[in-house]
């Protein structure tokens, strides 16, 4: 064995039910200097934030992955952020696997890196960005391209027609989408749930229902019918 030989660093992916994360998943698991061995989500009240993706349904893309799922709960959607930290990093330490790196689907430079590294890499786990400041035009063809299937479940109205909740992410929806419009949502425009990807081994089915019209946020409904 060569002398400079480097084991694989052992990964874990935080996981949000939707694009970014799901790519994310498929750039580690072809690249051979990482080990994939989990992913980790935090919910509300059995709810991934933002998304609004039942626990159920994450649970069920993790089995898909064939990858186990660390599950974090928050008090609120927005605790102290003491309170945040403490709670992330508590529930990694409590889990069972043990991982040299964390993985996030983060996209824009705007904070957000240094704030994950701030409080994560003192507790003993570095911190990766493999889409940071990619452009986003580029990685929305990506994600089409490689056969990400996924479908806007939630839509923040102030930023973006309510109308495109429900709408599968597609090249028609692209140019659709008003030249305000971060084409990867990353603005908090829209968010997204992945059906399949090639990182699965199966298929998300779900039965759609009604389209929540809340104030601010709509949140297309559905249920998992496997």
């Amino acid at each position: 064995m060569p002398s400079d030989y480097k084991k694989p660093i052992k990964t874990i992916v935080s996981w949000s039910s939707g694009k970014d994360s799901t790519l994310t998943l498929i750039r580690l698991m072809a690249d051979p200097n990482y080990d994939v061995i989990g992913l980790f989500t935090t919910y509300v009240d059995d709810e991934v934030p933002f998304q609004a993706t039942p626990l159920a349904v994450v649970r069920a893309q993790a089995k898909l992955t064939n990858l186990p799922l660390i599950e974090i709960a928050l008090p609120e959607v927005f605790p102290d952020n003491a309170v945040y930290q403490n709670t992330i990093i508590g529930g990694l330490k409590d889990s069972d696997l043990l991982f040299d790196a964390i993985a996030f689907g983060d996209l824009f430079c705007n904070g957000i890196m240094e704030y994950r590294r701030g409080f994560l890499e003192p507790a003993g786990w570095q911190c990766l960005f493999p889409l940071m400041g990619q452009d986003t035009a580029t990685l929305a063809q990506e994600i089409i391209d490689i056969g990400i299937r996924t479908m806007l479940v939630t839509v923040d109205t102030t930023q973006l027609d309510g109308k495109f909740c429900g709408r599968w992410y597609d090249l028609t929806l692209l140019n659709e989408l008003p030249p305000s419009c971060d084409l990867c949502g990353e603005d908090g425009e829209f968010h997204t749930l992945v059906m399949s990807a090639p990182c699965f081994n199966g298929e998300l089915t779900v039965s759609l229902e009604h389209i929540e019209r809340n104030e601010r946020f709509h949140h297309q409904r559905y249920h998992l019918t496997t």
